[in-house]
């Protein structure tokens, strides 16, 4: 069965957020690298990676689904931040907003009765919850230890684990 067109450009429209997500985590990598925290800096370049991996699901799901992926234009990210702890309330924000995105995708798809868009969409929707769990628990590390030297190493390090 082919995908439905309106399935279609809601899932291109996905793809295009995937790609935003990454073009906005490699522009904190380079706030990272600018403000001598290459730890956090190599966090996000993984988080960009993983943003451009959930844009190619996406792409080959409508591909495989007799679909057309198109690509539009994407908008230059910001670049600059106050501090370590704004980028990742930033990067939080951003998490919740794309798991609203997957949500209406779900709802679409249980609105037009697409099980096989349904199920696929699943697996992002649990994707969601620990990317929100991840960037929660970073966050909540710069606002309980702040931003000293002490502590901005120590979480630098930790992120450099990942």
């Amino acid at each position: 069965m082919v995908i439905d067109a309106k399935m279609e450009q809601a899932l291109n429209g996905q793809i295009q957020a995937e790609f935003e997500s990454a073009y906005l985590y490699l522009s904190m990598s380079a706030w990272f690298e600018a403000n001598d925290l290459p730890g956090c800096a190599h966090w996000m370049r993984k988080q960009a990676g993983e943003e451009q991996e959930h844009a190619m699901k996406l792409y080959k799901y409508v591909v495989s689904r007799g679909g057309r992926v198109t690509l539009g234009a994407i908008a230059a990210p910001r670049c600059d931040w106050k501090s370590a702890t704004e980028v990742f309330e930033q990067t939080l924000g951003h998490e919740e907003k794309v798991t609203q995105l997957i949500y209406a995708l779900v709802d679409a798809a249980v609105e037009m009765k697409d099980h096989a868009t349904r199920e696929m969409l699943g697996w992002f929707v649990n994707e969601q919850v620990e990317e929100e769990e991840t960037a929660t628990e970073i966050l909540t590390k710069f606002r309980k230890l702040g931003e000293t030297p002490i502590s901005l190493s120590m979480i630098d390090q930790q992120l450099a684990a990942r």
